[in-house]
């Protein structure tokens, strides 16, 4: 599951973010960057997948 959300991170950023993190700021800065160049999107969709999964990994 992790790596189709990457996929979809870096093909169309919003969508990867809303299925690690649903509807919220994160979801947010997301769609604003993206707005801004599907580079920072794709940027900031994969770092924060990324590192949701590392939270995820401490907290077993």
């Amino acid at each position: 599951m992790t790596l189709l959300r990457i996929v979809l991170a870096i093909l169309l950023p919003p969508v990867g973010v809303f299925l690690t993190y649903g509807v919220g700021p994160t979801l947010f800065i997301n769609i604003l960057l993206t707005l801004l160049g599907w580079l920072p999107g794709s940027i900031h969709a994969v770092w924060a997948i990324a590192k949701h999964e590392q939270n995820l990994g401490r907290s077993l």
